[in-house]
């Protein structure tokens, strides 16, 4: 298949960026067997990232796998904020990236600064082996904070949770490429959306250090909702926003 014969029919099932697409999937492909079984699998609707391989997200090349949850633009704020954060910091920081799907989040901000010692969790096992493509040793796989190493509680720094934050009954109005190919434990967040929030609040002051900060994704509609949450668990919130990024960040110091 050439490069041509890509576009047409990415263009013919529906793809925006037919050519954009199709020059990422011909950089991809080992050949034109490979090619093809590409361009098949992206017209069928799976996202183009899961489709290569890989996302390129935050300076660095993420390695993803097949149902694993891509990572998107907006999430760069909480990869900034973490690293401002960290900055500040004059002790041996540890991050923990939990929920962290393909562990983009952690890879970002340890690429930015080298000297972090990094953990990371995802209950999906999928998410877990992807992750450890990405940041190889200190992936553990289970159920938030049950999947940590008990030696962690106390002493985190930074903990970005990018928990799933989308109200159930919104899930049947996201794009098919989340619906059909990203795993739904990556998307829903019960009712209101906060809920796997509330239930990282609920221990996040255990496992934090003092002074420890807590960094999460939000939509503006639960901005206050989310606040409260915080000023609940005895944690101090505060929000950053990037409207260029059309992203929010709430964050709950300990």
């Amino acid at each position: 298949m050439t490069r041509e014969e890509a576009i047409l029919r990415l263009r013919a099932a529906g793809c925006v960026f037919a050519e954009d697409e199709a020059a990422v999937l011909v950089e991809a492909a080992a050949d034109d067997t490979s090619l093809d079984a590409m361009v098949e699998r992206r017209c069928a609707g799976e996202p183009l990232e899961q489709v290569v391989g890989y996302a390129d997200f935050c300076g660095v090349r993420v390695r993803l796998r097949p149902g694993v949850f891509v990572p998107r633009v907006r999430s760069e704020l909480l990869v900034r904020t973490a690293v401002a954060e960290l900055t500040s910091q004059t002790t041996d920081p540890l991050v923990v990236d939990l929920c962290c799907g393909s562990g983009a989040l952690g890879l970002a901000v340890r690429h930015r600064l080298p000297g972090i010692t990094l953990h990371a969790a995802d209950l999906d096992p999928a998410a877990v082996a992807a992750a450890r493509d990405n940041l190889g040793a200190n992936v553990h796989q289970g159920d938030l904070f049950a999947a940590l190493p008990p030696e962690l509680r106390g002493r985190i720094t930074v903990l970005l949770a990018n928990v799933p934050y989308v109200a159930t009954r919104h899930l049947p109005f996201l794009p098919a490429e989340a619906r059909d190919h990203e795993p739904r434990t990556a998307l829903d967040g019960g009712d209101d959306g906060l809920t796997v929030f509330r239930a990282v609040l609920a221990q996040a002051g255990d496992w934090l250090a003092p002074g420890g900060l807590l960094l999460s994704e939000i939509t503006e509609a639960q901005t206050g909702p989310a606040i409260t949450a915080v000023d609940g668990y005895g944690l101090t919130p505060a929000v950053t926003t990037d409207d260029d990024l059309d992203a929010r960040v709430i964050t709950a110091r300990r």
